[in-house]
């Protein structure tokens, strides 16, 4: 059996990207295609020594440098890739992966992050953020979103099988493509070493400085807590902004090395999440270290951690992306935090492991793959 895996695109190594090495790692024999592949020398080898078959995008002026501005190009782009040799399409998709285009013969599963967030749910984010929210650019940029979630609606309808991310997915499947998935959480892997470390006083948190992370909110939540000290890992385009805005018992590190940051994690006090994603892989990479979350109570949270009035809780809600919910959040957990125990943490965050992923998975391809050739091989 020939099995091709659509990836969007190669230029970082984030979550889809783990996902993309375990799909490689279970197919072995499948070959790889993305939009383009910029991704730098020190990730290739999770791509096992794959030649990647990219599109028209990855030979146009400025493309390494700035691919997404080529976005009213990625449907053609896509659609143009050959897959026709193929039996088996996995399509590993958050945005346009899922356009490939298949045959009848060909069966074509589609790993789903979310509808196409700029499209659907996060458009007007997006051109605030883009500062294309007024004006005839605006306009521009509104019908080009429109053609976009119309072209993103349409390419649900050459996908055979969807499988979500997490139930949170499932339900934003349903309500824009109208069609039902299963759900399979993705892999987090344990640190190397996962031991349990020794509990430090700063709370932290861990994501790209990007706006719909909200790490800004969680700062301006510290400036009511003096007495404590919150740590925030990571880089990006909010950097300056939120270094301007930060109290003096807030610090940000920037990028660190992976080592660096785990041992942040498994010695935090708790780590604070307030982004609405739809699943959140840095709440369980931390749970996985022992460490008790303080999350946003929307999305893909809900399912990775456990709350108060939860028998074995990992964690604690707050309902707003506001500097009081989250002060308030972390008051409650100080007055509960004996009953957050690392063991829970741990064992809740194995629900989420790679081989569970790897199992899951394999099983559910398999089972596709009976009904629609029940005569031949498994893939």
């Amino acid at each position: 059996m020939k099995i091709a895996v659509v990836h969007e695109w190669l230029d970082t190594w984030g979550g889809s990207e783990m996902v993309l090495a375990e799909l490689l790692r279970l197919y072995p024999q499948a070959e790889l295609f993305a939009l383009v592949d910029f991704l730098p020398e020190e990730y290739r080898s999770h791509l096992g020594g794959r030649q990647v078959r990219t599109s028209f995008i990855q030979g146009l002026p400025g493309a390494r440098a700035a691919f997404r501005r080529y976005l009213p190009l990625f449907p053609a782009a896509i659609g143009a890739l050959d897959v026709a040799g193929f039996d088996l399409v996995i399509s590993n998709s958050h945005a346009v992966a899922k356009g490939v285009r298949t045959r009848p013969e060909q069966l074509h599963i589609c790993y789903c992050y979310t509808p196409m967030r700029y499209a659907w749910d996060l458009q007007e984010q997006y051109l605030q953020q883009r500062r294309l929210d007024r004006g005839a650019r605006g306009f521009l940029a509104r019908m080009l979103l429109h053609r976009l979630r119309a072209w993103d609606r349409n390419a649900s309808a050459g996908v055979d099988h969807f499988v979500a991310i997490s139930g949170y997915i499932h339900d934003r499947i349903l309500r824009c493509y109208g069609r039902d998935s299963a759900v399979i959480y993705p892999p987090v892997a344990p640190p190397a070493d996962a031991a349990e470390m020794p509990r430090g006083a700063a709370y932290v948190t861990v994501s790209r400085l990007v706006p719909y992370k909200r790490i800004d909110v969680i700062v301006e939540a510290f400036r009511a807590l003096p007495a404590s000290e919150l740590v925030v890992i990571g880089d990006g385009p909010e950097r300056a902004r939120i270094e301007a805005i930060a109290p003096p018992n807030v610090r940000l590190l920037g990028q660190v090395s992976d080592d660096v940051r785990d041992r942040w994690l498994g010695e935090a006090r708790a780590f604070v999440f307030a982004a609405d994603e739809d699943f959140g892989i840095a709440p369980v990479e931390a749970q996985g270290l022992g460490t008790p979350v303080i999350a946003i109570g929307c999305g893909g949270a809900l399912e990775t951690i456990r709350g108060l009035d939860d028998a074995a809780p990992t964690g604690v809600f707050f309902a707003d992306q506001t500097p009081a919910a989250i002060a308030e959040a972390v008051r409650t957990f100080e007055a509960n935090a004996l009953r957050i125990r690392p063991e829970a943490c741990r064992a809740n965050a194995a629900r989420f492991s790679t081989e569970r992923f790897r199992r899951e998975l394999a099983a559910y391809v398999a089972g596709r793959w009976a009904e629609f050739s029940p005569d031949a091989t498994r893939p």
